[in-house]
């Protein structure tokens, strides 16, 4: 499989590129073997077209970044940054003459400010790692996708990574005070700022927030933290007997003005592919679960959480229990975690991003349904239902081509219907190169003609991630 990267017919030879590197940098930093090719060739998205690359690079410092984008850019090469490779839309591919430029060695807590309520990190460091570090001195990372115990920071910005937390406390942007960057040009920049507050000029910050490495790569984070406490969760567990019971039910949780920490939805693919691999105890009886958290202290947590099992049962629910404890309610919430995983163990699966407005949730569930049934696949639904962000995982057996192709269409009609009911057809995994042709018909050509020349000005010979993030 191929991409298109527009590669200057002049460019230097792949070879000489490769001795050049292995001069600038260590031994090990720099592969050039064809399994490790092969390796970092492409993210979780196998779906999205891919090649192997000149060589893979495993940056040790910023200064390592700045070196070999300055070499591609000289070469006429590509750089394709790439994190811990988690992401699900092809946002990390390689093409053909290009270098994989992996941040995972940069793995730096550089500091950790319980005064004023931030961390400083280096793009490598793994989500988990960093809540665990600032949970020390009583702080806390909110934003959570669901890979947070092996995606990196540089990867969650790069996507504006969301999670299962984000319906109440946000997304990765909401947490970037400030970013270090190295330009298309080997130049580094610092962006924002470390104070509470601030607007001197554009925002170039949340620019780069969500641009999947097109525009500049991140190689140190400046993030916002909330205090840990103050907080007692309580989860709300509904069993319902249909997907759209369970949408109907997410649909009147918001429409009664509740902001839980987590609306999770898992249907009964998920549930059974979770329980088979892990054998957490799952119900198997229910056709779909739906997840709820609230997180307010005392008493108005208390009635909160009543408020959310008395919707579910008015919504139609079979069953509606709370979490006898926080092990129980992390139990329960590690199969929503889980549910991809387990589902990969299945056959290969293609995976969906779209958000639509929470009130149509019940329709876009619905509209899924009838598109399993008229291409004849199998698609699971997992959700953070409570922003209306669902993941519809459309599983095809390996090696079955006929399926793989009704995969494909599933996938398109499933945008289209998004798309028909005022929603966007990524809501934190990013465009990457699955979801081009739906960012096309999102974003119309007057917007593309604008992210265009934000490329051009920053990147005007097309050195960083070219194809990816916006259809060109």
């Amino acid at each position: 499989m191929s991409i298109d990267s527009a590669v200057d017919p002049g460019a230097a030879d792949p070879e000489a590129v490769r001795d050049d590197l292995r001069r600038m940098l260590r031994a090990d930093q720099v592969l050039t073997d064809a399994a490790s090719l092969d390796a970092y060739a492409h993210d979780d998205a196998e779906w999205a077209p891919f090649e192997p690359p000149v060589a893979v690079v495993l940056a040790e410092r910023e200064e390592d970044v700045s070196a070999v984008v300055r070499l591609a850019a000289a070469s006429g090469l590509r750089i394709v940054p790439r994190g811990a490779g988690t992401g699900l839309s092809g946002g990390a591919n390689a093409m053909a003459r290009s270098i994989v430029l992996s941040l995972e060695r940069m793995t730096r807590i550089v500091e950790v400010n319980a005064a004023e309520r931030y961390a400083v990190v280096e793009a490598g460091v793994i989500n988990d790692t960093l809540r665990d570090a600032v949970a020390e001195q009583g702080l806390w990372y909110p934003p959570d996708p669901a890979s947070y115990r092996i995606s990196t920071i540089g990867g969650n910005v790069a996507t504006n990574a969301g999670g299962i937390c984000c319906v109440k406390y946000g997304v990765t942007r909401d947490y970037v005070l400030g970013l270090r960057i190295v330009l298309a040009d080997g130049d580094v920049v610092s962006l924002g700022r470390r104070t509470a507050k601030g607007v001197t000029g554009y925002d170039l910050t949340a620019l780069m927030v969500g641009s999947e490495g097109t525009l500049g790569i991140v190689t140190e984070v400046t993030l916002r933290l909330l205090p840990l406490g103050g907080r007692e969760d309580r989860a709300i567990v509904g069993s319902f007997g249909s997907l759209t019971a369970a949408g109907v039910a997410v649909a009147k949780i918001t429409a009664a003005g509740i902001v839980p920490s987590a609306l999770e939805i898992i249907d009964r693919t998920c549930i059974e592919a979770v329980d088979a691999w892990q054998g957490l105890g799952l119900p198997h009886g229910a056709d779909t679960m739906l997840l709820a958290r609230v997180d307010e202290v005392g008493a108005a947590g208390d009635a909160l959480a009543a408020s959310v099992a008395r919707i579910m049962t008015d919504a139609g629910a079979m069953s509606v229990e709370q979490a006898a404890d926080a092990a129980e309610a992390d139990r329960l919430f590690l199969a929503r975690r889980l549910a991809y995983p387990a589902l990969e163990r299945l056959g290969p699966v293609l995976t969906e991003d779209i958000c639509v407005p929470r009130g149509r949730v019940p329709e876009m569930l619905a509209r899924i349904q009838e598109t399993a049934a008229a291409n004849d696949v199998v698609i699971a639904n997992i959700a953070h239902a409570g922003d209306g962000n669902l993941h519809p995982l459309i599983i095809a057996p390996e090696g079955d081509d006929d399926a793989k192709a009704r995969a494909k269409r599933a996938f398109d009609r499933i945008v289209d219907d998004c798309r028909e009911l005022g929603g966007t057809v990524t809501g934190e995994h990013g465009v990457g190169l699955l979801k081009l042709p739906g960012a096309r018909a999102e974003l119309g050509e007057r917007v593309i003609g604008l992210h265009v020349a934000i490329k051009q000005a920053l990147d005007p010979l097309g050195t960083l991630n070219p194809g990816k993030a916006y259809p060109a």
